[in-house]
């Protein structure tokens, strides 16, 4: 196998000569970072979008009984009875709100539940429409993952890009619920996020790809976070709120004539010229001599003869293994992250404050993680996230329910750990899937953490019932994915692994001790991949 494992440390070697942080580098960071800002802000937006104001019943048009109508709760009314010897008097009985609801303007001048009333029975709605956003963002992640492995990572990023601010534009002149929510759905299937972290991870070397991966992308998002709701404070009605949001996506465009593809991916298709175009390019970026051949011997023929797909996920035992794993660990972390996120409007407390607490508390972690990431093996510092996310939710069943401001600073704590989670899986299984299906594998994690995101508004929802119950369930997640992550490989300071063949075995307990997995690397009665066996003899 030496001869495949050679392909990965060739293109490292072969591009060493750019270094780590030149201008081209630096450069593509921050793009590729300030690229993601919409992402944060089109994902949390349905904080505010789809917010519930104060509302009570509108009294009869025939009634001038305007402020004795209000019934016993914001869902009926008191019924007028009128005898025809005496007065309009008000009896004890109750009637649904015939006539609609009005909602108070303080806090908002219009969402989507106050414009179609979404309150009462139809109350279902609102957690709803947050669903089929991120049911967008499942497909999406599919089919994206699939297209950029076929036909590059940059063309895939910028049509999401251009798609998604189309879409939002059309979202904000919605004339029905059922078409916001139609738009929603196709405004999640354009996410960028996923195809923008895999483009710069692969052009980047080991360092540079950490620094990336676990500040510089996770910062972008929080900041696209932290902006929504300065946007939402001066702008107060949902349409403008959205059209706010668009602007960024599109003026993201014109980078289409900077951003390169990635020259590993090119490499890969057996795209040589181009991958040596590229990286010409960057040379002259960082003003460094590029040497007159730069990939002397493509490594990896033997693969760039077929096309990958998702049954190489199940026939190859190591990388269904990572898989499995993945898709658990994905689910509960998303469910627990946009879990405590979506419910910042729910808190105490004025709403664009808390959700910028949210926001700062997420850039915190994303910090911390990156401070510890190259000193900490990558399964313990997830396993240690994960663990302190749940116990302090856990610990929010021994506080009083009276003592609220206690139950919102536990919340925010453990919200600290799972921010600090939800940040590294990006760039810990970017590291674990090879080039040839990283986009594949991360579209099929992806879809296991939309799963749970599209789940997470009925786990808020539950705590109507039962207001502790929500923190007991994401607590216990958070500790059951945090002690799966400690069967994960650890790939501090490794190389991006290029071919199945380098994808890295999981840890399992054998004879008292943690040991390397035995498995086979390639099941032959299941998988077509003789070449890549024969090519290392």
């Amino acid at each position: 196998m030496a001869h495949l494992n050679e392909s990965n440390e060739d293109f490292d070697n072969s591009t060493s000569f750019l270094g780590d942080y030149g201008f081209f580098q630096i450069s593509m960071m921050v793009l590729l970072s300030l690229s993601i800002v919409p992402s944060g802000n089109m994902d949390m937006i349905s904080v505010f979008m789809s917010d519930t104001p104060e509302y009570h019943c509108k009294a009869s048009l025939n009634s001038t009984l305007n402020s004795s109508r209000i019934g016993p709760d914001s869902c009926s009314r008191n019924k007028v009875t009128v005898n025809w010897t005496e007065t309009a008097g008000q009896s004890n009985d109750t009637e649904p709100c015939l006539d609609g609801w009005v909602f108070s303007t303080e806090m908002y001048t219009a969402t989507i539940v106050s414009e179609w009333d979404l309150v009462c029975d139809n109350a279902w709605k609102v957690p709803f429409s947050t669903s089929i956003y991120f049911i967008g963002i499942l497909f999406g992640s599919i089919i994206s993952g699939h297209l950029s492995d076929r036909f590059g990572r940059k063309p895939v990023f910028f049509l999401t890009m251009l798609l998604q601010a189309v879409t939002t534009l059309i979202q904000a002149a919605s004339v029905s619920w059922l078409m916001f929510c139609i738009l929603n759905c196709m405004r999640g299937l354009m996410s960028a996020y996923v195809a923008s972290l895999t483009l710069g991870s692969e052009m980047l070397s080991n360092s540079a790809r950490v620094f990336f991966s676990a500040v510089c992308h996770c910062l972008g998002y929080g900041i696209g976070y932290a902006l929504l709701p300065l946007f939402a404070y001066f702008i107060r009605g949902w349409r403008m709120l959205l059209v706010a949001a668009a602007i960024p996506s599109a003026l993201f465009i014109p980078l289409l004539w900077v951003i390169p593809e990635s020259p590993r991916w090119l490499l890969h298709k057996g795209r040589v010229e181009e991958a040596e175009l590229i990286i010409r390019n960057a040379a002259k970026w960082n003003k460094v001599p590029a040497p007159e051949v730069i990939f002397r011997d493509v490594q990896c023929l033997e693969h760039m003869e077929r096309t990958y797909n998702y049954v190489d996920f199940i026939c190859n035992t190591n990388l269904r293994n990572i898989t499995i794993l993945g898709v658990f660990i994905w689910f509960s972390v998303s469910v627990v992250y946009f879990g405590l996120s979506l419910n910042t409007s729910n808190l105490n407390g004025n709403p664009y404050l808390n959700c910028f607490i949210s926001a700062a508390i997420d850039i915190m972690a994303y910090i911390a993680i990156w401070l510890l990431v190259n000193h900490v093996p990558r399964p313990t510092l997830l396993f240690c996230t994960l663990m302190f996310c749940g116990v302090m939710l856990l610990v929010t069943q021994l506080i009083p329910q009276e003592m609220q401001v206690m139950l919102q600073v536990f919340a925010l704590g453990g919200k600290i750990g799972v921010a600090g989670a939800y940040c590294f899986i990006f760039m810990f299984f970017t590291e674990l899937f090879p080039t040839v299906v990283r986009n594949m594998g991360l579209g099929v994690v992806s879809t296991a953490s939309h799963i749970g995101i599209i789940i997470s508004p009925y786990f808020i929802y539950m705590g109507v019932h039962m207001k502790i119950l929500p923190f007991i369930i994401f607590g216990t997640s958070s500790i059951v994915a945090g002690a799966v992550s400690m069967l994960l490989p650890d790939t501090r300071n490794s190389k991006l692994p290029d071919v199945i063949s380098q994808t890295r075995l999981i840890r399992g307990y054998f004879t008292g001790g943690w040991v390397t997995s035995v498995a086979e690397p390639y099941p032959l009665h299941c998988c077509i991949h003789h070449t890549e066996l024969r090519a290392g003899k």
